[in-house]
């Protein structure tokens, strides 16, 4: 493929913008090469500045269930825009949106929306905590929940491709109020609970996590995770961000049934627009302001373009269940299609599916926690993503990373990815 076009522009971002990006995974700097710069989405497809094609299994990093520019949400879209772009002030939209939340998860009672999962993790961190009164905070190794100062200590995604688990210009008394525990590791949970002096506000977790690669959570460690918490009084909340509607319409609580205390939710409640929510018990929730002591505000925040798509994407996943059941059947399909290229090829290759999303290692050992994702070999994924980009595959540019089907990736386009995979094994 030709990327001249796409080179240029890397150098002319370069030299206004950080790195030439406004997200490091972008860069492409673990797998090498230049990223392409996108021009256009169409369905299953991404065009780029050189008018190369490529079949799109990052779908705006989970968002586009229904694909690129779905003309029903594009619909929405506009008529929205004739009305204004932000008011600043309330709006039916966001009434509605909430409602249709609630009644896909019973245990969310009260709701509110913001602007990105990293404010949504954000906010609901605070709530706990003036909830609980308490300060200290756990999470998990290679967990990623946005960027915010307290939650880049081990966190996955970016912070693990780039070799920094954690980030420069966080002060260590912010961090020092966040205990680690080890993921899919119950006692590790325990240890970290009895080291605070103060008691735990909350423990935070991505039920399915999809920043260390896709490695979802057991289902008897979340049912003792829950336990432990209610024992301690403690508020646990799934960040579901990336697994909300993503890996079932219900998220992670249509797959095992555990009920959260708070949940934070983004991308997909939008239909790719900037949006993200946070929401749980009510008595939880309603220690924040105006009702509460607990200060949250967004201008923003409910923002009419993101609810008027919002509320139409999630219209037609609760009218189109079985959308859940084909995505997950083309996951399973284009994960076992890799996965018997690499045994054909003495590849060793770990492979895991939950609903529409799905993630692979280059791991001679099924991954269950950070370290074991650690234990990849990146630079055999690296020459993997480099071939199926020139094959015209677009795959998430790093191994800590999970992929999405979108429901304009049919059957044909999966057996063709399979296809080239195959093409690309063989060459490792």
């Amino acid at each position: 493929m030709n990327f001249s076009n796409s080179i240029q522009a890397f150098e002319q971002a370069k030299l206004s913008i950080p790195g030439g990006v406004n997200s490091p995974v972008r860069a492409f700097s673990s797998v090498g090469g230049t990223p392409p710069f996108i021009k256009r989405g169409e369905g299953a497809y991404l065009i780029d500045e050189d008018d190369n094609k490529f079949i799109d299994y990052i779908q705006s990093w989970g968002p586009l269930i229904l694909g690129h520019s779905d003309e029903r949400l594009v619909s929405k879209l506009i008529e929205a825009v004739k009305h204004g772009f932000s008011f600043g002030a309330p709006t039916r939209g966001e009434t509605e949106l909430a409602e249709k939340i609630k009644s896909i998860f019973p245990h969310v009672e009260l709701l509110r929306f913001v602007s990105s999962g990293t404010e949504a993790v954000m906010s609901a961190i605070r709530v706990a905590r003036g909830y609980t009164g308490r300060s200290d905070i756990i999470k998990f190794e290679g967990n990623y929940h946005g960027h915010s100062d307290s939650l880049l200590v081990k966190a996955g995604s970016g912070a693990t491709t780039f070799g920094t688990p954690s980030s420069a210009g966080v002060p260590e008394c912010f961090s020092k109020h966040t205990y680690l525990a080890k993921y899919n590791d119950i006692e590790s949970v325990k240890k970290a609970f009895s080291s605070s002096q103060t008691g735990i506000a909350c423990v935070i977790i991505e039920p399915i996590a999809g920043n260390m690669g896709l490695v979802p959570a057991d289902i008897n460690f979340l049912t003792e995770l829950k336990n432990l918490c209610d024992i301690n009084g403690t508020v646990l909340i799934f960040d579901e961000v990336m697994s909300g509607f993503r890996a079932d319409l219900r998220g992670s609580y249509g797959l095992n049934n555990i009920k959260a205390d708070l949940i934070t939710f983004g991308k997909v409640i939008g239909g790719g627009m900037p949006v993200g929510a946070f929401g749980g018990k009510a008595e939880i929730m309603k220690f924040l302001s105006p009702l509460g002591s607990v200060y949250q505000a967004g201008t923003l925040s409910g923002n009419p373009l993101a609810m008027a798509v919002g509320n139409e994407m999630i219209k037609i996943l609760i009218e189109n269940p079985d959308i859940y059941k084909i995505l997950n059947n083309r996951a399973i399909n284009l994960m076992n299609g890799f996965k018997q290229s690499a045994d054909k090829y003495n590849i060793p290759l770990q492979i895991d599916v939950r609903g529409s999303m799905f993630g692979f290692f280059f791991n001679s050992q099924k991954v269950k926690n950070f370290d074991d994702a650690l234990l990849s070999y990146t630079k055999r994924f690296a020459k993997f993503h480099r071939g199926m980009l020139e094959l015209g595959i677009y795959l998430a540019p790093s191994q800590f990373e999970a992929g999405f089907i979108a429901l304009p990736t049919n059957d044909n386009l999966i057996n063709e990815t399979i296809q080239k995979a195959d093409e690309v094994m063989a060459n490792l």
